[in-house]
């Protein structure tokens, strides 16, 4: 049985004895009852392929951090953990599509562990955040404030922000949201490829210097 770990918002406590750069990633993923069924089945699997191949990965183990806030309702199903112990959460689809509401928590999820690493004294990487979503915001929802913050922390090379779009997804609301990528569209449910894309990019990232950019790997996930 996999062992069960219980952290505060802010994550797990960092191990001094591992002095390595840290890389933060945090997941913001809609959970609303449009992605019942399928889609909800395929992130699961697609989560789980992500663990499963960073902890074969010595280095990214060692130095990607994850964390996970889903939305609807805004939940934190992870805190960070390093990569070695990340353990996926089974994940279930209800509710509308608080999207502004959950990137909010998780750009302060991030900002709070940026500070833990300051604290502690470790090098770090630009943190990623990843948003996907098929659908639109709530009318209600505060988007455009969290766009104005992401945009802002990319201005400052705080964040490197990736918004995905599911099928459904309002992607000119996505493409709103950063000033420096473009939101791509998830081909079919593939999830998996997507999560393996991750994996291997944060894989790269890790072994960089720090202040070093990379080249992605071309995503081949995504519909033309």
């Amino acid at each position: 049985m996999a062992e069960q770990i219980s952290f505060g918002e802010e994550g797990e406590e960092l191990d001094p004895t591992n002095p390595q750069p840290r890389c933060a990633c945090m997941l913001v993923l809609d959970t609303s009852s449009s992605m019942n069924g399928g889609p909800i089945t395929e992130l699961n699997e697609g989560l789980r392929t992500l663990g499963d191949t960073l902890k074969t990965d010595p280095v990214a183990s060692q130095r990607v951090d994850i964390a996970i806030v889903t939305f609807g309702p805004v939940q934190v199903e992870r805190s960070f953990q390093s990569a070695e112990r990340f353990i996926p959460p089974a994940l279930s689809a209800s509710g509308t599509t608080p999207m502004g509401e959950a990137l909010q928590r998780g750009m302060e999820l991030l900002r709070q562990r940026k500070n833990a690493y300051r604290d502690e004294g470790l090098p770090y990487y630009r943190p990623w955040c990843m948003l996907i979503t098929d659908g639109a915001p709530n009318p209600d929802d505060p988007w455009r404030e969290a766009a104005d913050e992401i945009q802002q922390a990319e201005a400052e090379k705080g964040v490197a922000f990736f918004p995905i779009g599911v099928r459904g997804a309002d992607m000119d609301v996505l493409s709103a949201l950063s000033s420096k990528r473009p939101p791509l569209r998830l081909r079919e449910l593939n999830f998996t490829d997507l999560f393996v894309w991750l994996s291997a990019s944060l894989s790269d990232l890790s072994r960089s210097g720090p202040a070093d950019e990379i080249q992605l790997p071309p995503p081949g996930w995504a519909s033309p």
